[in-house]
């Protein structure tokens, strides 16, 4: 009798975990618009190796990439989000993306700080690193798959870094790095969205 209690309230606390990690799934990035951004870091950087000479065009080639991923990727979260009912319309709602903010501003002061004192070379590495960082906050929201993603870029990251080759007028690596790691992404994001709705569906 006291084994039947015990099962039981074992189930409760399961089905308990279940509601509280599906309410915490978070199905606002795009697969699609993930894989845009990665498909623009490989055309720009094809295009920039034509102008290896010059470092003005290379920072503004890199400036426009990032504009295509973020038009892309928070423009779609931006959809997303008020095609929601109203109700859910909430901070609480998007909390997981602003997760990532703190790593990714940090990327961006880094930037400029390398820039300002010509360390150019170091640029592809501390990207590759601190977007990896921003992965690894999406534990609990995200499937396991992206945190082993946030893995990927920061150990070639870590690479980039160590590396004495890495030149930051030869993109076309780093190009590939952003390119396979945000396909990767968007599959992950947009399996993660379907898995979501079939278990809305069966609920």
């Amino acid at each position: 009798m006291i084994a039947n209690h015990i099962h039981d309230a074992l189930g409760q606390v399961r089905r308990l975990q279940e509601l509280i990690l599906d309410k915490r799934r978070f199905t606002g990035y795009s697969g699609a618009a993930r894989m845009l951004g990665g498909c623009s870091a490989l055309v720009g950087c094809t295009v920039m190796s034509f102008f290896r000479d010059s470092e003005r065009a290379q920072i503004i080639g890199w400036g426009l990439i990032l504009a295509f991923a973020l038009f892309f990727n928070y423009g779609a979260l931006t959809l997303w989000f008020f095609q929601q009912p109203r109700r859910k319309r909430t901070f609480a709602t998007i909390s997981p993306a602003t997760d990532a903010i703190p790593p990714l501003a940090v990327g961006a002061v880094v930037s400029v700080a390398l820039l300002m004192h010509g360390y150019t070379d170091l640029l592809f590495g501390c990207w590759m690193c601190l977007l990896g960082l921003a992965h690894t906050v999406y534990r609990s929201s995200l499937p396991r798959s992206n945190w082993y993603l946030g893995l990927y870029y920061m150990v070639i990251g870590a690479g980039f870094l160590l590396w004495p080759g890495s030149l930051f007028h030869q993109p076309l690596a780093a190009g590939a790095v952003f390119f396979i790691g945000e396909w990767i992404g968007g599959t992950i994001f947009h399996r993660h969205k379907i898995e979501a709705l079939e278990d809305a569906g069966n609920d």
